[in-house]
């Protein structure tokens, strides 16, 4: 703060005079009154640039701040979806190699069963060769083949119509025959094909179509969070020639301002949220759902056939929308193949062959 000085002038010494002189000079003018000095501006610039610097470092840094906390949310949020996926992808792989695990048992079972087969078979074409002399002895090789086919369809296919097949073939074959050492042997075949026709049919084939339908009809099956409620605002406006302007605007007012709020009922509120991402591999799931309980309806296995059903279904009631025409649909369908029993505990023909092992041991006993 600057001071300010006066400086007055030093009065100097007057004459004595007269009070008639005083009256008649006149009054000396007044002193002038001292002119206040202004202070600097240049303190007051420099404080205004300093506030308007500490305002601008402020500024940056709190859009930098603003920015660095939305990176790292943005990357928390990137890493929880790729422990997400890898943890999906983990149990996927999982899945994926007890499932090859499973394959590779299976296909060694099967291998062992055609290298049965075959070796079966080339017994057979060597008894063949060895039973080429005479009719009755083409004939005997022909019943026990069929009766050989019909034992296999019957284990290791599952295949009743074949089996029966083979079974009449063979009685048939005896009947022509009409050897009366045979007759054991055709009670015995007729036994097997009486037991045959008692076992309940399984329509593999229509199971499979009915399967082949709902596979087909999974990319249209509406998701539970893609339902939109109805537009229920829509009301039939009143004639322009009925109605005033001022009341025509009033309606249109009104009627954007309820189509702002829509109020429904939710049957179920846990409606679960899916990424697009998650959505797809919840069709394909559903899909390869679907077609192991196909290819177990193929083998014959019902606990696999029915365990897929079961999830399909529940897959299906948890994550789609069950009140569409289509939904409703797919899940009757499961629910009737659910219901459909696939395995059939088949019959055993071992006592025929048994049979035709001690025909056979009878004929060739006479030749040594």
């Amino acid at each position: 703060m600057n001071d300010t000085t006066t400086h007055e002038a030093p009065a100097s010494p007057q004459p004595a005079v007269t009070d008639a002189a005083q009256t008649a000079a006149p009054s000396p003018p007044p002193a002038a009154a001292p002119v206040p000095t202004r202070p600097s501006a240049t303190p007051t610039l420099a404080l205004l640039l300093a506030l308007l610097a500490i305002a601008l470092i402020g500024i940056q840094w709190y859009t930098s701040r603003s920015s660095v906390e939305s990176l790292r949310l943005e990357a928390a949020k990137k890493l929880s979806e790729g422990d997400t996926i890898a943890k999906e992808s983990r149990v996927l792989a999982e899945q994926a190699r007890d499932a090859s695990a499973e394959a590779q048992v299976k296909l060694g079972v099967l291998e062992s069963r055609v290298a049965e087969s075959q070796s079966q078979q080339i017994a057979l074409e060597s008894l063949y060769q060895e039973l080429s002399r005479n009719r009755d002895e083409w004939a005997f090789a022909d019943i026990e083949q069929s009766l050989l086919i019909a034992s296999q369809q019957l284990q290791l296919a599952g295949n009743v119509k074949a089996a029966l097949i083979a079974l009449q073939n063979a009685d048939a074959r005896l009947q022509r025959m009409e050897r009366p050492q045979f007759t054991v042997l055709r009670k015995g075949i007729n036994r097997d094909i009486e037991r045959l026709k008692a076992l309940p049919h399984v329509d593999t084939v229509g199971l499979s179509l009915r399967l082949d339908n709902v596979i087909g009809a999974v990319d249209t099956l509406p998701l539970a969070m893609e339902v939109r409620p109805p537009d229920s605002s829509k009301a039939e406006s009143p004639r322009a020639s009925e109605t005033s302007a001022w009341r025509r605007f009033m309606n249109e007012a009104w009627s954007e301002l309820r189509q702002l709020v829509r109020i429904q009922h939710m049957d179920r509120p846990e409606v679960p949220l899916l990424a697009p991402t998650q959505a797809y591999f919840l069709r394909e799931n559903l899909r390869l759902r679907l077609l192991g309980a196909r290819l177990a309806l193929l083998s014959r296995d019902q606990a696999s056939y029915k365990a897929d059903l079961k999830a399909a279904r529940e897959w299906i009631i948890r994550f789609y929308d069950t009140r569409e025409k289509s939904v409703s649909t797919a899940l009757a369908a499961l629910r009737n193949l659910h219901e459909s029993d696939i395995s059939i505990e088949m019959p055993d023909i071992a006592s025929t062959l048994d049979a035709l092992r001690n025909l056979r041991i009878a004929r060739d006993r006479p030749a040594r």
